[in-house]
């Protein structure tokens, strides 16, 4: 199996992807939720990868061109542009230039704009909004490339495992990676048993043991 160099494997982040946001919060301890702001440009485009976080000023999106070039194959870059919500820091050129350098995705806490593009070139994008408001590119702006960036109250290091599906975007510490993924497996085995036994007639009341309320059966 192919080592990425945070030490999670491919065929795990494949199967991080497979079981999903939701799952993956839930099996990590109810941690790592990002802001249900953060939505995805297409529902049907999830991503899973690294974390490469980057730091833009508001308005100016030049250390995200950077970040393109900075960042690994595989990686998923992930934005916070320090408040700057009305603008479109992220379009169809520098998808192009992504997709370009192998880049997995993108989960900015802020716009992007050529939405429809980015969608059918088929590179995931989830965004805080959509915003044609273009950008500036001025050098003497400070930003930061691979440093942590806190969105919503979670902190995002280089290297953590990113999720993002049509539910949302869910980042696990590196070294906790491992241990969410198995325990979301098991939690997919579990809740398919639970599945199996609504199709048979159980109640979902029952099997999970919940306390009665006034006036139910």
């Amino acid at each position: 199996m192919t080592e990425t160099p945070a030490g999670i494997g491919s065929q795990e982040l494949e199967t991080a992807l497979r079981l999903g946001a939701a799952t993956l919060f839930e099996a990590a301890g109810t941690a790592g939720a990002l802001p249900s702001r953060i939505t995805p440009v297409s529902p049907g485009l999830p991503v899973s990868g690294r974390a490469f976080p980057v730091t833009l000023p508001p308005g100016d999106n030049l250390w995200l061109h950077h970040a393109i070039y900075a960042a690994s194959a595989g990686d998923v870059i992930v934005a916070t542009a320090a408040g700057g919500y009305e603008y479109g820091y992220f379009g169809e050129v520098l998808a192009e230039a992504a997709l370009a350098r192998g880049i997995a995705g993108l989960v900015i806490d802020g716009g992007v704009r050529d939405t429809r593009q980015t969608a059918d070139l088929g590179f995931p994008v989830f965004s805080e909004r959509r915003c044609i408001r273009g950008t500036g590119k001025n050098p003497a702006l400070a930003g930061s490339l691979g440093k942590p960036v806190v969105i919503g109250g979670t902190t995002v290091h280089t290297g953590d495992l990113v999720v993002g599906d049509a539910d949302g975007v869910v980042v696990v510490p590196a070294a906790e990676a491992r241990q969410a993924i198995a325990a979301g497996i098991q939690r997919e085995h579990k809740e398919a048993e639970v599945i199996r036994l609504l199709r048979e007639g159980k109640r979902s009341i029952d099997l999970y043991g919940m306390p009665p309320v006034e006036g139910a059966v």
